[in-house]
């Protein structure tokens, strides 16, 4: 909003102006009250009363609407010298002067704070109680003033070197970054962002791929593009964990006893139970690990590219999730795997290859990000049974990479032809480095 302030000045003052026009309309209706009943004035009378009030709102709108233009006209002047200062004042006014339609508010009631709930407006739009039969212009800003941040956002923390790594933990109470110079730091949210654990890394090669806590938040993972993931103990009362000094960072081997361990691990992920490990590597493959065997049980073929991310899709920790490079999400049914290592389903719709992908823990939704520049919601009862068909393939064309070129623009808005997603979001960038999306841990 702060690189195009003039626009989106011009469109919140006449969100301003319209809410303005709803609320004099509705306090003329609401002074037509005193007046007699219509059965009791004649037609002569009625035509009088509405040519006056149609007079008197036109002309009080057009003073309004001159007034306000003089103050959009000064408001613009000041975009251009503070638009983040301008941004934050005219979203507090937006807050201030949108109010639901009064119907809604006489009859649902308003919170100690005078907010209207969301559900209380949904239903009084099913019920078409304001008689539009849809939210207006100040409904929307009324809702939007509570789940649309208003400032921000706000520096916790500065580091020397590029953050890779930020996730919340499944209950939303710890943050946890990893930085390309080894670093890895565990942020206490609800005691203010103090640092909890301050963790340097070891045996790193370029910088930390991915990182994963345990479900009692007592250990954490990272990996890095090797065949071994470590392990540290983050419980313990120790703040500052360095590798094999402070504390002991156990190496936890992949590679199955091969003789060739070139691959390197670009994620991984915790079951549910914290008993297992899942990775996707650079060798196309998935690899499951248990941790109370210790040793790698299970290595899946999974992708025709690299595999950059995995994720178990419930409790039960049959289901993986995977995405590659290929452009592909597929499910993996464990209990079913064949020595041919052929899918439980393919997912169709990213252009580009899949950055990473958030289970929403239910078995059947997740969410994927992608290099094409969308987000993608899946559901997995959509999915083509097998691996994907040949007309399925990856509809790209394109040689670009994220790290140093800007996506086409001509690709932007392109959709796949067999898109399978049930939505697309848009308006962020997958450049330089590998953008990853998570549901909120309030609404998973």
């Amino acid at each position: 909003m702060v690189g195009h302030g003039n626009r989106n000045t011009g469109f919140t003052l006449g969100a301003i102006r319209h809410s303005r026009r709803i609320a004099l309309r509705s306090i003329d209706i609401e002074g037509s009250e005193a007046l007699p009943s219509t059965e009791n004035r004649t037609a002569s009378t009625r035509q009088r009363e509405r040519m006056g009030n149609s007079q008197f709102q036109s002309h009080h709108f057009d003073n309004d609407d001159n007034s306000n233009r003089n103050d959009e006209v000064q408001n613009m002047d000041d975009a251009s010298e503070d638009p983040i200062k301008l941004h934050h004042e005219l979203a507090h006014i937006t807050k201030l002067r949108s109010a639901p339609n009064g119907m809604l508010s006489r009859i649902n009631g308003k919170s100690h704070n005078g907010y209207v709930s969301t559900l209380s407006m949904l239903a009084g739009r099913e019920a078409n109680i304001s008689g539009r039969g849809k939210f207006s212009v100040a409904d929307c800003c009324h809702v939007a003033s509570r789940y649309f941040p208003s400032c921000g956002p706000d520096i916790m923390d500065t580091m020397d070197s590029r953050a890779y790594i930020g996730q919340f933990s499944a209950d939303g109470s710890l943050f946890v970054t990893g930085f390309q110079d080894h670093r890895i730091r565990i942020y206490n949210v609800e005691n203010g962002w103090t640092i909890q654990k301050d963790v340097l890394a070891r045996n790193l090669r370029w910088t930390i791929t991915d990182t994963s806590l345990s479900p009692d938040q007592c250990y954490l993972v990272y990996a890095s593009i090797t065949p071994i993931v470590h392990i540290v103990n983050v419980g313990s009362s120790v703040t500052e964990s360095l590798a094999n000094v402070t504390e002991i960072h156990e190496g936890l081997d992949f590679s199955m006893n091969e003789e060739q361990c070139s691959f390197g691990i670009f994620c991984v992920k915790f079951s549910t139970d914290g008993r297992e490990l899942v990775a996707g590597s650079n060798d196309k493959s998935i690899y499951v690990y248990d941790l109370e065997m210790n040793r790698c049980s299970l290595k899946i073929a999974a992708h025709e590219d690299d595999v950059n991310t995995v994720s178990f899709a419930d409790d039960t920790s049959h289901l993986i999730y995977s995405g590659s490079d290929d452009g592909y999400c597929k499910v993996w049914d464990r209990r079913c795997l064949s020595s041919r290592a052929e899918p439980a389903g393919t997912l169709v719709g990213h252009l580009e290859g899949i950055t990473f992908i958030d289970s929403r823990g239910d078995g059947r939704y997740f969410i994927s990000n992608g290099k094409d520049q969308t987000t993608k919601l899946w559901d997995i009862r959509k999915m083509t049974a097998g691996n994907p068909s040949i007309k399925s393939r990856r509809f790209s064309g394109n040689e670009w990479d994220y790290r140093w070129m800007e996506y086409p623009r001509t690709r932007r808005d392109v959709k796949h032809p067999y898109d399978q997603s049930l939505m697309t979001y848009r308006g962020h960038a997958v450049l330089r480095t590998l953008v990853r999306c998570y549901f909120s841990p309030s609404f998973r």
